[in-house]
């Protein structure tokens, strides 16, 4: 079957579409803190008091509720905090006044690119949904600060060598040679770093079916590099 571009793929009705859970709040079941397993608003609280300000980058963001809930908890604390989001689909909450720190932005992550640094940047099941996840998880871990950190969702089932060789054990191994951690279906980075990764993207299968989420996926397809 012919491999998807990113354009095509980005039609399709498998990532533009209304059924995934693009209403996912920062805390509660199935909220970002449970998901990721780690505690947003202390983080990003812990930085601002340290160093006079903190960032936070959603990736896939949906529709924006879980900034919105974060930056709705720092008004009034006097604490500088900047809250950014990205989604394909424009599918976002109302801001309310007084919430100047929090941007929904209406964009393809196949090439944008980020205005700053950032102290965290996460990606909520939003990979699944992507052609080329290798190549934007390299490319967020150059947006983070110097001891930033990243925390994003990746099923190995929905990748694909092109040699036929198993996705599950070499992308695991070039990811820990690259200086990040892959366990529990997630991709942990630590600090300020441009990995490279052993793999080029060919194309996205949009028929790959549903995955762990029980929600449909793209299958991103990849052939060794040097």
């Amino acid at each position: 079957m012919p491999l998807l571009d990113h354009h095509q793929l980005e039609a399709s009705p498998v990532v533009a579409n209304c059924s995934m859970n693009r209403q996912r709040w920062l805390e509660g079941r199935g909220g970002y803190e449970a998901e990721l397993r780690f505690c947003v608003v202390a983080f990003l609280e812990q930085r601002a008091r340290e160093r006079g300000h903190a960032a936070w980058l959603d990736l896939c963001c949906g529709e924006g509720r879980a900034l919105l809930d974060a930056a709705q908890r720092f008004t009034g604390a006097g604490l500088d905090v900047t809250f950014h989001g990205v989604d394909l689909v424009a599918m976002f909450a109302p801001i309310p006044p007084g919430l100047p720190g929090l941007s929904l932005i209406q964009d393809s992550l196949h090439h944008w690119e980020a205005p700053q640094r950032y102290d965290l940047v996460t990606c909520v099941h939003g990979l699944h949904y992507l052609g080329d996840k290798l190549g934007l998880l390299a490319r967020a871990c150059g947006w983070l600060v110097e001891d930033g950190e990243l925390l994003a969702h990746l099923d190995l089932d929905n990748l694909a060598l092109r040699d036929g060789g198993s996705a599950s054990r070499r992308v695991p191994r070039a990811l820990r040679d690259a200086g990040l951690r892959y366990e529990r279906r997630m991709v942990r980075c630590r600090g300020h770093r441009h990995p490279r990764l052993p793999f080029a993207y060919i194309g996205a299968d949009d028929r790959a079916g549903p995955n762990y989420t029980r929600q449909p996926a793209v299958r991103s397809v990849y052939r060794a590099a040097p």
